[in-house]
């Protein structure tokens, strides 16, 4: 089964990067292949935020949607993903955010994926793989985009 993880030190706060990747409605703005995204269901589960999200991807010719579970873990700062439904037999992506200063976290991101059927796996295997191995510095980028902004909108006039 292809994988990627991947661990980067970026100079955001781990409260930051959790809320950001926790944002799933914002993802088709900034994230590899991500067409669409609608949530389900959203519910409170023993302090956790469970989503039950329907994400459409495209590239070229392909165009599928696939339903998968977020489980947000606030107190833990972690993020996990299962798959429910949709081209692949298998998905799992965990994402980790890491104290290591008041203004900067290590983030953790680990993803494995199988397509279900071998063709599709062939032809649109690799492209997965390029988007997946991107995921995370699209979410810096999209970290350093948002906060550096917000911040500058926060300064005081000269």
């Amino acid at each position: 089964m292809p994988q990627h993880s991947t661990k980067r030190r970026v100079q955001h706060s781990a409260r930051e990067m959790f809320d950001l990747v926790a944002d799933v409605e914002k993802y088709p703005r900034f994230v590899p292949l991500c067409e669409d995204l609608r949530v389900k269901k959203r519910e409170e589960r023993d302090g956790k935020t469970v989503i039950l999200a329907d994400m459409t991807v495209a590239y070229a010719v392909f165009r599928d949607t696939f339903t998968s579970r977020v489980t947000l873990d606030p107190n833990n700062l972690g993020i996990s993903v299962e798959y429910v439904t949709g081209p692949f037999s298998s998905l799992v992506n965990r994402w980790l955010f890491i104290p290591a200063s008041e203004t900067s976290c290590d983030v953790e991101f680990f993803i494995a994926w199988q397509m279900k059927s071998r063709a599709i796996g062939l032809v649109a295997g690799a492209v997965f793989e390029r988007a997946f191995l991107k995921f995370s510095s699209a979410f810096e980028a999209r970290a350093d985009f948002v906060y550096n902004r917000r911040h500058l909108a926060e300064a005081p006039p000269n």
